[in-house]
């Protein structure tokens, strides 16, 4: 039986090895046994989650965790691939260390650039000849819009679209038409819901005013995803302080009324603004 403690194997490898244990049809962990590509993907986008929160906090301690528990995500796939005779995972490492030296010629070829700007201008362009170059593959029309990922959480997604539209100059000039147009989106949701025959209606107005806040955020230079997941953090701290003030004041936060609950909630605001 193989010796999986730490011992004198480069950590990759150890890892690596550890995987093949796991999915041994007789022999392996019968939970990850049965696991497909498929299955994994929630668990790959919720480490990734984690990751981010981490780095959040700041806790370094915690982010080296759960980057290693990203890093068993890629590992998993290479294992079921391999198993299928499509890749393994030095196949995996060879694409990235190919796609990162084409994209930076900078800095592993001759090219000169002088600043970070430059470097965006050049990056953009040689993923553009990369979407090109899969749609001529496939024998399809290229678009701008393309290779931005459908399972993308939606805010981030908006961006992304917005942010790749603006390349073929379809964009406000400046955050005065997304402000214009957020007002005009939200007089059409009111319209629906006033009318309030069309629940389809209804939910695509409202998306339309979501995705104008997206863009009026692009314009002020903001990573939307992270504004909403600071101000979710934001109304949790504050929204745990009023229970905890409530429950001081009244028992319990359904005996206040609304008017006392909102009182404590601008308690909350003011002491955790300090």
């Amino acid at each position: 039986m193989t010796n999986h403690s730490k011992s004198n194997q480069p950590p990759i490898e150890r890892l690596l090895d550890i995987m093949v244990k796991l999915r041994d049809p007789e022999n392996g962990c019968p939970w990850d046994r049965e696991q497909t590509f498929e299955t994994i993907a929630p668990y790959t986008i919720e480490e990734a989650y984690e990751v981010a929160e981490t780095i959040a906090d700041g806790d370094m301690d915690e982010l080296r965790n759960e980057l290693g528990d990203l890093l068993f995500q890629v590992v998993f796939y290479a294992q079921m691939a391999n198993e299928k005779k499509l890749f393994d995972f030095n196949d995996v490492v060879d694409s990235i260390s190919d796609k990162m030296l084409a994209r930076h010629p900078h800095v592993f070829g001759d090219m000169s650039i002088d600043d970070a700007d430059a470097q965006n201008v050049a990056w953009e362009t040689t993923k553009a000849a990369e979407r090109e170059a899969k749609a001529r593959a496939k024998n399809i029309e290229s678009s701008v819009l393309d290779d931005i990922t459908a399972g993308f959480p939606a805010l981030m997604r908006a961006q992304k679209l917005q942010k790749r539209a603006t390349r073929i100059g379809f964009d406000w000039p400046d955050v005065t038409g997304a402000l214009e147009k957020l007002e005009e989106e939200v007089a059409e949701l009111n319209e629906e819901v006033s009318q309030g025959t069309d629940q389809a209606r209804i939910d695509a107005e409202f998306g339309d005013v979501m995705f104008s806040l997206v863009n009026i955020g692009r314009h002020y230079g903001l990573d939307v995803e992270t504004s909403l997941r600071t101000a979710n953090t934001r109304f949790e701290t504050r929204f745990r302080l009023m229970e905890s003030l409530s429950r001081a004041q009244h028992g319990a936060p359904k005996a206040a009324s609304l008017e006392e609950l909102e009182a404590l909630w601008q308690v909350a605001k003011e002491k955790l603004s300090t």
